[in-house]
């Protein structure tokens, strides 16, 4: 009866406080806190571990600190005054560059790090900081320590959210990171992300999810979900991996790849847990027998002083009292020797000991591979389901990010995707762009037409489409495409500037000043900016940065 009441009470309150519509209220997660009443030494031991204080409230998990960032010579401080928990920033030399935030969750459990989100008219970003656990300091997120403008505009976006938080609530359509009410029901990581629904089992309709019985597929989908990133991802039409419910094949929202061939790495990888686990000898051995919850009990953590003990008795449980008793008995800890501590990375969701279980972890590097790079499936029991459209995807992503040779394999793919799937607008868009890479406008244009047609909110093919409509002339059709697209994502700066450009290049000042507010309010510190709304006080007025 108490987790119940529990139940019900969470239920009451979250319609008092106005969270979520009625549609999400139906297929609310209750949170941990409704099986306590039956489940009081477990959830008490889960709610120690790192998994459940995974974010919450900024006030709750508020690392208080300055950063003086050399290069851009922002200062920031993290502080709480009156109850409410603030971020400012502010330029020594730059009398009128300030500013501040109010921080509204955390994000990360802080063995690792912590980072914070704040909310800018509905959207939600991430802080340009982060706290390094490990370094004991403040310093820039990852890929903007050397920055000379602050970035505020880094999205919070959806997948990030959904693997430290529960009951992920559906952003607005079109939009990365814009959430009509709370962007999710409850702090970290509930009873319910791996064991399912649980309304039901509260008023005795069934049993829940033990992941322990699911067939190996669906029971490691569990963990993979958020503890497997791969080289790249490439998520289903219409299934969106927030949807994802245990029990559930993680294949059916989602189609993970890694890198095979090419250069080896000259050392130790950034690895996620489960793609090293899948390298050591000791997962290819067991097979299916052995998963995550072979070494971790999800419910509780070992203390400092019991964890050497605790994993010792895993590791014999497989390989027998008798070999630990012969096999270096003074050095009881497995995991000091065969899963050492990896130096801090700087990404955040990499495993911090070596989950390869080396039998010599300080042995001989491979030889160099010679192989040409190719994209395979990860798990490869996921293989008969990648299609070439996963393919052009996967490609189209790694050119993205500048990997030698992406392009090709990316065009190639693309072109046979489009045949394959005439009405995908993510596969229209991305030929679009390749076609416009090669001065193929008019290919390129029926091509992005095709995509807002089936999408109208295809933000990528409407920017795109924007800029031939306006080398073309089509100035009236290019604002309204890119006016759409930066009412759905004002982070991208460059729409905004064109839109301001191109009402500046028609005279209409008080239009463009308008728009280079707006692209400031969304990031402060962007210099092009900055530089056209002096301009565009000038006289004679100047319509470029």
């Amino acid at each position: 009866m108490t987790g119940r009441g529990s139940f019900f009470a969470r239920i009451l309150v979250m319609a008092v406080l106005g969270v979520g519509s009625s549609a999400q209220m139906k297929n609310a997660d209750p949170g941990s806190e409704a099986c306590s009443g039956c489940h009081a030494e477990i959830y008490a031991a889960y709610m120690k571990t790192v998994m459940a204080g995974a974010s919450g409230a900024a006030g709750d998990g508020l690392i208080t600190g300055e950063l003086k960032h050399k290069k851009s010579g922002v200062v920031y401080r993290v502080y709480q005054q009156e109850g409410r928990t603030w971020m400012s920033y502010e330029r020594e030399k730059e009398d009128d560059f300030r500013g501040q935030r109010e921080l509204l969750y955390f994000i990360g459990s802080g063995v690792k790090g912590r980072s914070y989100l704040f909310s800018v008219q509905g959207f939600l970003f991430e802080t340009p900081i982060n706290w390094y656990s490990q370094e004991h300091r403040w310093n820039m997120t990852p890929a903007y320590t050397e920055a000379r403008e602050i970035p505020m505009n880094l999205p919070s976006f959806v997948d990030c959210l959904n693997c430290h938080t529960s009951g992920m609530q559906t952003p607005v359509a079109g939009t990365d990171s814009k959430f009509s009410g709370k962007p999710f029901l409850h702090a970290g990581i509930t009873c319910e992300r791996c064991h399912g629904a649980g309304g039901g089992h509260l008023e005795g309709k069934g049993a829940i999810v033990n992941p322990a019985k699911l067939p190996a597929e669906q029971r490691d989908s569990i963990c993979m979900e958020c503890h497997f990133e791969g080289k790249v991802a490439v998520e289903q039409p219409g299934k969106p991996l927030y949807q994802f419910q245990p029990g559930d094949r993680l294949s059916d929202y989602s189609h993970y790849f890694l890198l095979s061939g090419g250069p080896q790495p000259e050392k130790t990888e950034a690895l996620s847990q489960t793609e090293a686990l899948s390298r050591s000898a000791c997962k290819r051995k067991s097979g299916d027998k052995m998963w995550c919850v072979s070494c971790h009990d999800p419910h509780s953590e070992p203390n400092a002083v019991e964890k050497a003990a605790y994993y010792r008795g895993k590791c014999l449980s497989c390989h027998g009292e008798a070999f630990g008793a012969k096999h270096h008995r003074d050095k009881p800890d497995c995991t000091q020797c065969h899963m050492p501590s990896l130096p801090n990375q700087a990404v955040a969701h990499t495993q911090s000991t070596d989950h390869r279980i080396l039998r010599y972890p300080n042995g001989f590097q491979l030889p160099n591979a010679t192989a040409e790079e190719r994209l395979v499936s990860f798990p490869e029991s996921a293989a008969p389901v990648a299609t070439t459209r996963d393919f052009a995807l996967a490609w189209e992503t790694l050119a993205q990010r500048n990997h030698e040779g992406a392009s090709r394999q990316a065009e190639q793919y693309l072109r046979k995707a489009v045949k394959e799937r005439p009405d995908d607008p993510r596969v229209l868009a991305g030929l679009g762009f390749v076609e416009q890479g090669h001065g193929r406008d008019k290919e390129a244009r029926e091509l992005y037409e095709r995509a807002l047609k089936i999408d109208p909110l295809a933000n990528d093919a409407a920017t795109n489409l924007g800029t031939l409509e306006a080398r073309a002339g089509h100035l009236k059709r290019a604002v309204q495409l890119w006016q759409g697209a930066f009412d759905r994502v004002p982070h991208r700066s460059e729409i905004g500037m064109d839109l301001a450009m191109a009402f500046c290049a028609a005279g209409q000042k008080d239009e463009a000043r308008q728009y280079v507010q707006r692209v400031l309010e969304f990031n402060p510190d962007f210099e092009n900016a900055k530089r056209l709304l002096g301009r565009l006080g000038g006289d004679p007025v100047k319509c470029t940065p």
